[in-house]
């Protein structure tokens, strides 16, 4: 898979590259100091991933991963110095595919790249806990997300509610009474009809449209 590494930090951004390029199935197709080389790199460069900073000059790692999820496939890993990183509901829903620590272990930071760029969503477990405490701070559900809620089938609803309390794919399945792999059918439905990029665009989705209430 082919990763781009993007932090204002030279020690940071020479060690992420120097670990991921160890690995035989990464290669760092490019390094960007700032968000304005990240996002003119992301669409010279089509890598699979970009593992982005959260703070640095000229253009932050939110409008940035804005940007580049609009503009290219690539999914975008967020890294922060932060657990209550202030930055990190607003990246999620700029489109990022996940979020890690900074502080995260070598083999933690490969792991979350593989997972990222196989489509599936990642969230640090201190981040996790920002982001809810951001969702329940929302107040009352955006009427739009409401409306949108009417484009899926009881089912999916379900699905999507369950997924949005964190439940794997075999969680689901077990509370549904269903197959996993009707599980996956109903994920990928639901992603497709509100046009969301992954699992972790359908955990801010649910919240917004209020059909997980935080705390319940």
């Amino acid at each position: 898979m082919r990763v781009l590494v993007v932090d204002d930090q030279d020690l940071f951004r020479g060690g992420f590259a120097l670990i991921l390029s160890a690995e035989p199935d990464i290669t760092v197709v490019g390094e960007a100091a700032d968000g304005l080389a990240a996002v003119a790199l992301a669409e010279a460069l089509a890598p699979d991933v970009v593992v982005m900073d959260i703070r640095m000059p000229r253009l932050d790692g939110v409008e940035a991963t804005a940007r580049i999820c609009a503009r290219t496939d690539a999914k975008v890993l967020v890294l922060t110095m932060f657990d209550v990183d202030e930055y990190v509901y607003a990246a999620l829903r700029a489109g990022a595919s996940g979020f890690l620590l900074k502080d995260a272990r070598r083999e933690e930071l490969v792991a979350a790249v593989r997972v990222v760029a196989a489509g599936e969503a990642l969230l640090a477990p201190a981040v996790t806990r920002r982001v809810i405490a951001q969702l329940a701070g929302q107040g009352n559900p955006r009427p739009e997300l409401v409306n949108r809620l009417a484009e899926l089938t009881d089912r999916e609803r379900d699905t999507l509610r369950e997924l949005a309390r964190g439940q794997s794919n075999a969680e689901i399945a077990q509370a549904l009474t269903v197959t996993e792999h009707t599980v996956k059918t109903h994920v990928s439905s639901v992603l497709s009809k509100l046009a969301l990029r992954d699992r972790v665009q359908a955990v801010v989705f649910a919240y917004e449209a209020g059909l997980v209430i935080p705390g319940h």
